[in-house]
């Protein structure tokens, strides 16, 4: 870890258009310059899914300047904690590394109104995973 930042955090779905984005949104927002921030898809999507962005938006956090990233080896090296949304197989492992696996439902092709209880449920998790970044910093 660098002395500047408490963790490194990546996200991983398969499209890295949705729940990956939304977490890495909120992660960010809540958590600002003290928790580095990545997402990341083992098959990128071509755009961020609207319906993310709007919900996003909802609670006053931009996520349109986003973009689909591909997962990369060099990625989870650089992340202490490697959160999966579904991505299987595809997410490489690597020692010393925590990793979680987040079982949330795909917001693909759904609207913003199913889309929101995807995104609170991501805060949610969002908030415990900044409580225990947190509590290992301090020890």
């Amino acid at each position: 870890m660098s002395s500047t930042t408490a963790a490194s955090v990546l996200f991983v779905c398969v499209h890295n258009a949705g729940r990956s984005q939304m977490a890495a949104g909120f992660l960010s927002h809540l958590a600002g310059d003290r928790i580095e921030v990545r997402s990341a898809g083992s098959l990128p999507a071509d755009q961020v899914n609207p319906s993310a962005v709007e919900a996003m938006k909802e609670v006053g956090i931009d996520i349109a300047d986003q973009s689909p990233k591909v997962l990369t080896t060099e990625a989870v090296q650089a992340s202490d904690y490697v959160i999966t949304m579904g991505c299987g197989d595809a997410c490489p492992i690597f020692p010393g590394k925590k990793y979680l696996d987040w079982a949330l439902e795909d917001p693909a092709g759904k609207g913003v109104e199913s889309v929101r209880p995807i995104r609170d449920e991501i805060k949610t998790r969002i908030e415990a995973l900044i409580a225990e970044i947190d509590a290992e910093a301090a020890k």
